[in-house]
C-alpha cells in the first residue's frame, strides 16, 4: 500500500477504455495483421486509416490520456507511443515492399519494344495544313513565290496601308483583337493582306506572291465562326495586268483543287462588291464541283454541296487599289495588279461536307486522319 505522499501505481484494469495494456496489445496485433495482409498500396492506405488514422483505436487511446491523473499520463503516453511506433515501422516497411512490387510490375507491363514497327499511323498532318500546301504548290508551279508575315501585326500594315479609313467599322474592337497596351497600334491580323503590303515593300515588280496563314477576328465560336481561321491570298503586280489575268488565275486554281482530275475544268464567276484595298472589287463564286451547276436547272436532282444553286461563294478579289500601290512604294501609273483571298476552312467544309468548323480545332485524331484519307 502506498504512503500518503507516494503516487498511486496505475491499475491496468482501472485505465480508461483503450489505455489498458490488453487493449493496446490488441490494437497493435490487429494493426500489424492488417498491414501484413494488405496486397496493394490502396489496401495498405485503407489499413493505415483504420489503425493509425484519426478514428483508430490508437487515436482514441491517445485522447483518453487527458482524463488520467497527472502522474499516470507519462506512463500511458509511453505505452501508446510504443504501440504507434511499432505500427508505423511495419507500415513503412510494408509500403516499401509494395512500391517495389508495383515498380517491377509496371516495368514489365508497360515495356515498349522500340524495334516493333507501329501497326497503325500515330498521327497525321492537319487537313488545313495539307490544303494550304496544295494551294501553294499550284502557284509555285506557275512561278510564284511563297510569302509569310507575322500574326502579331501593326495597325498600319493591317489597315492604313490597305486603304481602310480611320472610321472603318473593321477597326472597332467588336471586329478586331487589339493588343495591350491601348494605343500601341498592335493587333492580331484580321487577314493575310498585310503580307501583301510587306511583299511590295520588300520586292520590286514584277511581284507574284501567295500568302497563306492564320488570321484572327473577334467572333464567338460556333458551328460556322471561329476567332482563328486560315486564309490564303495572292498578289500579282506587273505592267499591263488586267481582270482577265485574275479570271484565268482563279479558274486554274479551281480546276487544280476541285476537279478531281476529271479534266473538265471548273470555272469561276465574279460578282461586283466593295473592298477598300481593291478597285474594282468582286466576290468569287466557284462552280459547284459536285453537280457542275446542273442542280440549278429546274427539275434536276438537288445538290447538298451548293444547295442547288450551282455556285459556291469562295472569296474576294479585285484589282489592287492605286492607293495601296502607293503605300507599297509602287508607281500606279506604270504598274497594275490583282489580289484575291479565300478562307481555307470554308473550302474544306464544303469540299468534305463538314457542318461544324470546330471540328478542325478540337484535336480529334480520328477526324484529321479520316479527312486526310479523303483529300
Amino acid at each position: 500500500m502506498s504512503g500518503p505522499d507516494e503516487p498511486a501505481v496505475p491499475n491496468a484494469s482501472e485505465s480508461p477504455a483503450g489505455l489498458a495494456v490488453a487493449d493496446l496489445a490488441a490494437a497493435q496485433e490487429q494493426g500489424l495483421a492488417g498491414f501484413e495482409a494488405a496486397t496493394t498500396l490502396d489496401a495498405l492506405a485503407a489499413a493505415r486509416t483504420g489503425h493509425l488514422g484519426d478514428r483508430s483505436p490508437l487515436a482514441r487511446a491517445r485522447k483518453a490520456i487527458g482524463s488520467l491523473p497527472g502522474p499516470q499520463k507519462a506512463d500511458a503516453g509511453k505505452r501508446v507511443n510504443a504501440v504507434a511506433g511499432a505500427l508505423q515501422a511495419v507500415y513503412d516497411r510494408r509500403r516499401g515492399e509494395l512500391e517495389r512490387e508495383r515498380d517491377e510490375r509496371v516495368l514489365v507491363e508497360e515495356a515498349v519494344d522500340v524495334t516493333v514497327v507501329p501497326s497503325r499511323p500515330l498521327g497525321g498532318r492537319h487537313p488545313l495544313t495539307t490544303l494550304s500546301e496544295r494551294v501553294v504548290d499550284v502557284f509555285v508551279a506557275m512561278g510564284w513565290e511563297l510569302a509569310e508575315g507575322p500574326e502579331l501585326e501593326h495597325e498600319w500594315f493591317n489597315f492604313d496601308a490597305l486603304n481602310f479609313l480611320p472610321d472603318h467599322p473593321a477597326r472597332q474592337m467588336q471586329d478586331t483583337l487589339f493588343v495591350e497596351p491601348e494605343g500601341s497600334g498592335l493587333l492580331l491580323r484580321t487577314h493575310t493582306s498585310p503580307v501583301q503590303v510587306r511583299s511590295m515593300l520588300d520586292r520590286r515588280p514584277p511581284i507574284h506572291v501567295v500568302c497563306p496563314g492564320r488570321v484572327y477576328r473577334a467572333d464567338a465560336l460556333d458551328a460556322t465562326h471561329s476567332p482563328v481561321f486560315a486564309q490564303v491570298e495572292g498578289l500579282c503586280i506587273d505592267e499591263g495586268i488586267t481582270m482577265a489575268h485574275l479570271r484565268g488565275t482563279l479558274d486554274h486554281l479551281a480546276s487544280a483543287l476541285f476537279d478531281e482530275g476529271s479534266g473538265e475544268g471548273l470555272t469561276t464567276r465574279i460578282r461586283p462588291n466593295y473592298f477598300p484595298f481593291t478597285e474594282p472589287s468582286a466576290e468569287i463564286d466557284l462552280q459547284c464541283f459536285a453537280c457542275r451547276g446542273a442542280s440549278a436547272v429546274e427539275g434536276a436532282e438537288p445538290c447538298r454541296v451548293c444547295s442547288s444553286e450551282g455556285w459556291i461563294e469562295w472569296g474576294g478579289c479585285g484589282m489592287v487599289n492605286p492607293a495601296v500601290l502607293v503605300a507599297g512604294g509602287i508607281d500606279p501609273e506604270r504598274y497594275s495588279g490583282f489580289a484575291f483571298g479565300m478562307g481555307l476552312d470554308r473550302a474544306l467544309m464544303f469540299r468534305h461536307g463538314i457542318t461544324d468548323i470546330r471540328d478542325f480545332y478540337e484535336g480529334d485524331q480520328r477526324f484529321t486522319l479520316a479527312l486526310g484519307r479523303e483529300a
